[in-house]
């Protein structure tokens, strides 16, 4: 299982480039999974449901499961997991792509819009390979066109070294 990180400020369109990623990379043959890190608590589940009152009563996992998909929850009472603990929890695939975790040492694309008035983060982040974005920029880096689905799936696919697959 290979893993490419996608990075970038909040507002950037991380979650829009994968949106287009996904279905590029999965018509080429690949499976495809994401892992999503975000700074702001989530829950999936609702207050006075069951699964939701059996981690209130302390269980550390709830599978939830019904006929097209299943959860699980995981209490993280002792601290957050890692990446590794996340990619091991996952089935084998080809390619993971992980939104966030950007202090993981794994290869990353930053998504970068100048007009969001942040710097970049390719100058701090030696994992950062290549930046894609919608205006020019000052680096040594690969610069892709944020539009260019096509071409950023190549990269990806380059940098992991994941051979082409006919559709």
């Amino acid at each position: 299982m290979k893993v490419f990180g996608i990075a970038g400020y909040s507002g950037s369109g991380k979650t829009t480039l994968l949106e287009k990623l996904i279905p590029c990379l999965t018509a080429r043959g690949f499976t495809v999974s994401v892992i999503k890190h975000t700074h702001h608590g989530f829950d999936i589940d609702r207050p006075g449901k069951d699964s939701y009152r059996h981690r209130e009563a302390g269980a550390s996992e709830v599978l939830l499961a019904c006929d097209d998909r299943w959860a699980l929850m995981r209490e993280q009472r002792g601290g957050s997991a890692s990446l590794d603990d996340l990619l091991a929890r996952l089935a084998p695939c080809d390619l993971v792509l992980v939104e966030g975790f950007k202090r993981e040492p794994v290869p990353k694309l930053e998504v970068h819009r100048p007009e969001n008035g942040k710097p970049p983060l390719f100058p701090e982040r030696p994992d950062i390979v290549a930046v894609a974005t919608d205006a020019p920029l000052a680096t040594t880096l690969p610069c892709l066109p944020l539009d260019d689905i096509e071409g950023i799936a190549d990269f990806i696919l380059s940098t992991v070294c994941l051979p082409e697959r006919p559709c």
